[in-house]
């Protein structure tokens, strides 16, 4: 009876949170972005079609609804339990919490959903867990009770890739927290958990909410929350649609912010080649082995990038590579030169209006484009972009200078991941122009110069 009693006391209270909570999102009034930003290639280049104010309005218009769904994107979906509720780790459902009075009022109501942004692409979502919400009660009690809201999200997929963990993870989570749960704590509920992933991000985590993560894959006790968000909200490739409202704040300056936070708290102090005076440093992203759009002439480009004036420090990070070492000498630098790939996202930890250098390799000029052409313009990078020649590719050396995979990469591509993937990216190295690659070069100097004369 005793135990009855407080769990009806605690119903109170979600049900009391629950309801300011709502009461203070209701009132907000929140202006959209009019931009359109680019989906993923597999999304054959469509906008997105869904603002934060849209998000909002859907929430409006079923207020006090238990479960609220938006499945209107290509690439995610989210749904809102919108009541206290208990999570059953056994068959990963969230259920409602209800008082005898409320059974025969809310209708018996059950959404599934797998919560990745990637929907689109079947086999890679098959890799996610599916979690239930569901109006339904179950006949357990309350084992560990929360008094933040649960957002449950995957880190399967690509995770393990250091584009996807933040393209698909990280950037998404910022976004979701600050669309859903502006300015409100939140406890992170994560499925298909990773080890590994949680001891690489560990310190960036830390700064998206006060409360012990849950593992939801290792949880045998009953959980209780306010409330459940599940999915992640995706603007498109390293993308961040800015708002800016007096209760909400979410720009890609907004999400950098958020990582000189976590890693200017980083515990261990790495050794940093000290700065040299008079030279702005131009960190360089080093490829190596069998793994495609490898520098083939890296050395000789190293040493023109020294004669154009720069400090170069050659980086060549490892999916083990220590995060809090990246980011001191990343931040501590003045621009960063590498091939598209996923290692230039450790551009993330420029300094806004520092130099960004993306070398392109034929067939990856979209590509670039959508992912870190997007987060140079989020991040007011002075970007500088070098397309490669037909002659500076592997590809010339293989099937011939004239031959339709180098001549019209594009018509080989179209829609055709494969191919993209096989030759474009994992079949492709390039050996740059010196001489036209120095042009580049003067320019990028000077402008990486005013930025260190302007900022350090």
């Amino acid at each position: 009876m005793k135990q009855n009693l407080r769990i009806e006391k605690v119903c109170f209270v979600f049900m009391l949170v629950v309801a300011v909570q709502i009461s203070l999102l209701l009132i907000m009034r929140i202006t959209s972005p009019t931009n359109d930003e680019g989906q993923d290639l597999h999304l054959a280049k469509k906008t997105c079609n869904t603002s934060f104010s849209n998000t909002w309005a859907l929430i409006q218009s079923q207020q006090g609804g238990p479960i609220i769904c938006d499945r209107s994107h290509d690439n995610y979906d989210w749904c809102f339990l919108n009541r206290p509720s208990i999570l059953d780790p056994n068959t990963t459902t969230f259920s409602t919490v209800r008082s005898n009075s409320q059974n025969s009022t809310i209708p018996l109501l059950i959404e599934k959903i797998r919560p990745y942004p990637r929907k689109w692409e079947k086999f890679t979502m098959s890799l996610v867990s599916e979690i239930t919400l569901t109006t339904s009660s179950i006949d357990k009690v309350c084992q560990i009770y929360h008094e933040t809201p649960a957002l449950v999200f995957s880190v399967s997929g690509y995770t393990g890739n250091f584009f996807h963990d933040f393209n698909d993870g990280i950037i998404p989570l910022y976004v979701t927290i600050n669309t859903l749960f502006p300015n409100q704590d939140v406890t992170l509920v994560i499925t298909n958990f990773k080890n590994w992933w949680y001891s690489k991000y560990e310190v960036l985590l830390n700064t998206f909410t006060r409360h012990p993560i849950v593992n939801l894959d290792n949880q045998t006790a009953t959980h209780c929350f306010p409330l459940v968000a599940v999915g992640l909200i995706s603007h498109g490739p390293m993308t961040i649609q800015p708002i800016d409202h007096l209760y909400h704040a979410r720009s890609f300056h907004g999400f950098r912010s958020l990582l000189e936070i976590a890693y200017s708290k980083c515990p261990v102090i790495p050794l940093v080649p000290p700065l040299v005076a008079g030279k702005p440093r131009l960190v360089f992203m080093g490829r190596t082995g069998n793994v495609g759009r490898v520098i083939l002439n890296q050395k000789e480009i190293i040493e023109a990038t020294k004669k154009a004036g720069f400090d170069v420090v050659l980086f060549q990070p490892t999916k083990f590579t220590y995060l809090c070492d990246a980011y001191r000498l990343i931040n501590a630098s003045h621009g960063i030169i590498g091939v598209h790939g996923a290692a230039l996202t450790h551009s993330l930890f420029l300094r806004p209006r520092s130099l960004f250098i993306q070398i392109v390799p034929i067939g990856n000029e979209w590509l670039a484009d959508s992912y870190f052409k997007n987060l140079a313009n989020g991040l007011s990078f002075k970007y500088v972009e070098y397309k490669i020649r037909a002659e500076e590719s592997s590809l010339a050396g293989k099937y011939g200078l004239y031959h339709e995979i180098v001549r019209n990469p594009n018509k080989i591509i179209r829609g055709n991941w494969s191919a993209l993937d096989s030759i474009y990216l994992k079949g492709q190295d390039v050996k740059l122009d010196l001489s036209r690659f120095s042009k580049y070069l003067v320019i990028a100097y000077s402008k990486a110069k005013r930025f260190m004369d302007n900022s350090g």
